[in-house]
């Protein structure tokens, strides 16, 4: 028996209440389009959650099917599979195409219906796999797929007065998180207890400040001990002991925009070892935010904060870049490569830029002083009042603060 191709959920219930105004997000479609009509690109099929989300305030749940996005010069449609009814149409700024699961290539049916007639496709290479290209190949075998991935990436990576409203108050709930974590984080309680009331805190605030918002994805990273050593070591039911090395991680979601707020902590005293190294971070911490201002570049940034590392015999325990960009990112998909502090990236800083300063030292388990090191706050690149930056992390750090009583 045939089956249908699509299934048609316009109209099933209302508009979910948008991310973002109808303004915005015609800004980011006529800021593709521009660059689609100079490379003679008809369409562009997106297929990752960051640009599916970017251009569309639309965030999918793939579990093993296939979504995407066709932006060509007068509409875009979110595509997405039967199982999720018509969330995708109401979350989706512009149209909706919703295929079926009764024939395997109902996914390339909707792109079909939407971009058939293109001759010269934009996709994502550095998302698209082997499999899904040569598919796109055989079913369309006359267009010519070009990588549109880097350009969309460029774009994102300049934010709008209401990415940075939207990115400034979710850093708000993640000093809130912080502040969490360092009430729950005693002696004897352990590090799963903490976590849980943190995230509950910042899920509870995100619904206070978007109640018609999608609650998925906030999460908290809180470790302890060794368990310090590595920046994304997930949680366990380790307890606190007197004297240990802490690190909270906290990340509120919303709407697929990611901030990050980590801190180090020590539980009711420090070593002299463990001072030292937490000083001298704290020193690279604040330097690092002093260099955050337009006309840098990522690779000098990087390459001058080693200096004080090295001054410190401590830049061999360094474990990764100084910084990222912000925005459309997550624990489980892509983020801005063009913009990290790192000492191979040239970018140089510019205003409307939202990035990171999080430098990170793990000491190994058996030297002096061993653990994890690192702070991290959020930064707005502005040329506003000369100052060259806003920080918009407002939870303390430092000796002074966070050894817990």
């Amino acid at each position: 028996m045939d089956r249908e191709i699509f299934q048609d959920y316009t109209g099933n219930g209302l508009k979910a209440a948008p991310t973002f105004s109808a303004t915005e997000m015609q800004r980011r479609l006529t800021a593709i389009r521009t660059y689609m009509v100079s490379e003679n690109i008809d369409a562009a099929l997106f297929t990752s959650y960051h640009n599916i989300n970017y251009y569309a305030d639309f965030l999918f749940c793939s579990f093993g099917r296939r979504y995407g996005l066709v932006v060509d010069h007068t509409t875009a449609t979110s595509i997405s599979a039967g199982i999720d009814g018509g969330q995708p149409w109401r979350r989706t700024f512009g149209n909706n195409v919703t295929y079926t699961d009764w024939n395997k290539d109902n996914y390339f049916n909707a792109v079909d219906k939407l971009a058939g007639k293109a001759n010269r496709v934009g996709i994502e290479f550095d998302h698209v796999n082997i499999e899904l290209l040569r598919q796109l190949e055989a079913f369309f075998p006359e267009m010519e797929f070009v990588d549109i991935s880097k350009p969309a990436m460029r774009l994102r990576m300049i934010k709008s007065a209401e990415e940075i409203a939207h990115i400034t108050q979710m850093t708000r709930i993640a000093d809130l998180g912080g502040a969490a974590c360092a009430e729950a984080a005693r002696v004897g309680v352990s590090e799963r207890e903490v976590a849980l009331h943190s995230t509950a805190t910042m899920v509870r605030e995100i619904a206070k400040t978007w109640p018609q918002g999608e609650l998925l994805d906030t999460w908290t990273w809180f470790q302890s001990g060794l368990n310090t050593d590595g920046a994304h070591n997930p949680v366990t039911s380790r307890t606190i002991e007197a004297g240990d090395i802490l690190s909270l991680n906290c990340f509120p979601m919303v709407a697929g925009y990611y901030v990050a707020l980590e801190r180090t902590l020590f539980a009711e005293h420090v070593s002299d070892a463990h001072l030292r190294m937490w000083e001298v971070n704290c020193r690279v911490h604040d330097r690092g935010k002093e260099l955050l201002v337009p006309g840098a570049r990522c690779s000098d940034i990087a390459k001058e904060l080693n200096e004080i590392y090295a001054s410190e015999n401590l830049l061999q325990y360094r474990s990764f870049g100084y910084g990222h960009s912000f925005g459309v990112l997550s624990h489980y998909y892509g983020r801005e490569a063009g913009l990290e502090l790192r000492e191979d990236c040239d970018t140089v800083l510019e205003s409307g830029m939202v990035i990171s300063m999080e430098p990170m030292i793990t000491i190994p388990d058996h030297l002096p002083g061993a653990g994890g090191y690192r702070e991290h706050d959020i930064l707005v690149i502005s040329d506003e009042n000369n100052q060259g930056n806003h920080n918009i992390t407002a939870f303390p750090y430092g000796p002074k603060h966070l050894i817990l009583k």
